[in-house]
C-alpha cells in the first residue's frame, strides 16, 4: 500500500510546476516530462531476475519499522549474485516525505546537483548499504557488465556507485555519457564522486560553490547545461581518475 501512495504523490507532484515569475502552477513541457521520467528509470541486473522480481512482490511492510522485507529463508536461499540483484533493485527502509518538490522546468537543459530517488520513498537500508560495500567488487562487476551490455546506467546504479564509493568506474560512466550525451546525470554523479572524494581542484571550483556550499539548497540546484560546463566536468572527472592511486 505504501508504495502505491508513494507513486500516487509522485504522479501528482510532477503534473504542475511552479511559476517563480507569476506565481501560478504551470504544466512541464512534454521534453521536461519525457526527461524527467528518463532520469527515473532503473537497470534491471540479468542474474535471477525472474526469481528476485517474485521474491520482491513478497515483501512485506514492517509498520513500526517502516521497512520492507522479503521472507527470510527464501532471501537466504538466493546465489550471490541473485542477491547482489535483490539489492540493487529494491530498497527496504521507508521514509514518508510529505513535502514532496515539483519538477523543475526544463529539466532536459539541467545538470543537478543530486541525483533523484531510486525508490520513491524507498530507500537501501543499512544492511543493504553494508552487504553492498562488503561485496564491493562484485558490485562493481556486475554494474559494469549491465552497463556495457545496455549501455544506461540507470538511477539505481548511480545511487549504489555513490554508496560504494566506485570511483573506478569513472572511465566506463564517461564512455557511456559520450554515446549520445542525453544522461545528464552521468555528469551530477562524476562531481558527487569528485566531491565526496575530497578532489582539491572540484572543491575550489565555481560549480561546486554553486551546487554543494549550501547543503538546505543544494537538492534544487542546478548548472545549466551546455558543451562547456560537460566538458569541464568531465575534464575535471578525467583528471581526478588519472590521479588515483593505481592497484598493485
Amino acid at each position: 500500500m505504501k508504495k502505491i501512495v508513494a507513486a500516487l504523490l509522485s504522479v501528482f507532484a510532477y503534473s504542475v510546476c511552479f511559476s517563480q515569475e507569476d506565481g501560478t502552477w504551470v504544466e512541464p513541457s512534454k521534453e521536461s516530462q519525457a526527461y524527467h521520467e528518463y532520469r527515473l528509470k532503473i537497470s534491471r541486473p540479468p542474474d535471477g531476475l525472474g526469481k528476485v522480481l517474485a521474491l520482491i512482490a513478497k515483501t512485506g511492510d514492517d509498520e513500526d519499522e517502516n521497512t520492507s522485507l522479503p521472507p527470510k529463508k527464501e532471501y537466504m536461499a538466493l546465489s550471490m549474485r541473485e542477491k547482489l540483484t535483490y539489492h540493487l533493485l529494491h530498497g527496504e527502509s521507508y521514509s514518508q516525505n510529505c513535502d514532496a518538490m515539483p519538477p523543475v522546468p526544463d529539466e532536459h537543459k539541467k545538470i543537478f546537483a543530486q541525483l533523484p530517488d531510486a525508490f520513491g520513498e524507498y530507500s537501501w537500508s543499512q544492511r543493504q548499504q553494508n552487504f553492498m560495500k562488503a561485496n564491493r567488487d562484485s558490485v562493481i562487476a556486475l554494474m559494469s557488465a549491465s552497463i556495457q551490455r545496455s549501455n544506461r546506467v540507470g538511477v539505481n546504479y548511480k545511487k549504489a556507485i555513490i554508496d560504494i564509493n566506485g570511483r573506478e568506474m569513472i572511465p566506463l560512466l564517461i564512455s557511456t555519457y559520450n554515446r549520445d550525451h542525453k544522461d545528464h546525470d552521468i555528469l551530477t554523479l562524476l562531481m558527487i564522486l569528485m566531491k565526496n572524494n575530497e578532489y582539491a581542484p572540484f572543491l575550489s571550483s565555481a560549480s561546486y560553490k554553486k551546487l554543494y556550499a549550501d547543503e538546505g539548497t543544494s537538492y534544487q540546484a542546478f548548472l545549466n547545461f551546455n558543451t562547456a560546463n560537460e566538458a569541464l566536468i568531465i575534464e575535471r572527472a578525467t583528471a581526478f581518475y588519472n590521479g588515483l592511486p593505481k592497484k598493485g
